[in-house]
Parts: structure tokens; C-alpha cells; sequence
């Protein structure tokens, strides 16, 4: 799959990380990253759901998650710290690099993607906060 952006993005040099490796995923998250799953329907399907994380279509993630987009998510802020996850890390890490370009400096990706947290064992966490959703009581 290919990304393309009808605008140019331009930034300044941060020193802001940009990746991740798969062993820090869940310290990411438990630390309030919310993880972004940009695989496909299919690819979820064939290679399991990512536990806790937000789906997104691809083609759509840039403007749902650009805090300066018309279409933006509730909590696509400047300020939003998103853990994107892709097949194999190139597409995230695209699309991590144009978030932080449009200045959402807490945009990272997953080195080697989901197949990375497959072979590291990790599936994603629910939070206690998520967990509250589902009691009966």
C-alpha cells in the first residue's frame, strides 16, 4: 500500500523520537499512548486484532488524526501521543512523520510493525479505565 498527501508538509528539525522498538510498546501505552492499528480489515483478520487499539482505514488516518483536519478524531490534539502500528512499519512510520511534521509531536511508530509485536509476543493491553466498559454490574 501507498500513501499519498495532496499537501507538502515542512518542519523543522525535533528531536522528538519518531519510532519505537516492540518491546516498549506496552510501556508506551500504559504510559497513555493511545495505539493506532492501520492494517487493514483482512490483515487483522489473518493476523489477530491488536487488544486496546483504535482501527483506522490508511487512507483516512491522516486527516482523522492531524489536530488542524476538519474531520479530526475528539482527541486528535497537538499534544496527542499515538503509537501507529502497520503490517510490516513503513506506512506508519510515513504516517508518523507528516503527524509530526503538522506538529503532533507525540506521533510514533512501531519499528517492523505488527509482524514486530508478533514475534515479541505482544498483543496490546486494555486499560482498567477500558475494562470498566464491559462490567455488568
Amino acid at each position: 500500500m501507498t500513501l499519498a498527501f495532496s499537501a507538502p508538509v515542512t518542519t523543522s528539525y525535533s528531536d522528538t523520537p519518531l519510532s519505537l522498538q516492540a518491546d516498549q510498546y506496552r510501556a508506551a501505552t500504559a504510559a497513555g499512548a493511545v495505539a493506532v492499528d492501520l492494517r487493514d480489515a483482512h490483515s487483522r483478520a489473518a493476523g489477530g486484532a491488536l487488544i486496546g487499539a483504535v482501527a483506522l482505514d490508511i487512507q483516512t488516518a491522516l486527516e482523522l488524526l492531524d489536530p488542524d483536519s476538519h474531520a479530526r478524531l475528539r482527541g486528535a490534539t497537538s499534544d496527542a501521543r499515538w503509537v501507529l502500528i502497520s503490517d510490516d512499519g513503513y506506512d506508519a512510520e510515513m504516517l508518523a512523520w507528516h503527524l509530526q511534521a503538522r506538529g503532533v509531536r507525540g506521533a510514533r511508530f512501531v519499528v517492523g510493525g505488527h509482524a514486530a509485536l508478533r514475534a515479541a509476543r505482544v498483543n496490546g493491553s486494555v486499560g482498567d479505565d477500558a475494562l470498566g466498559l464491559f462490567d455488568t454490574h
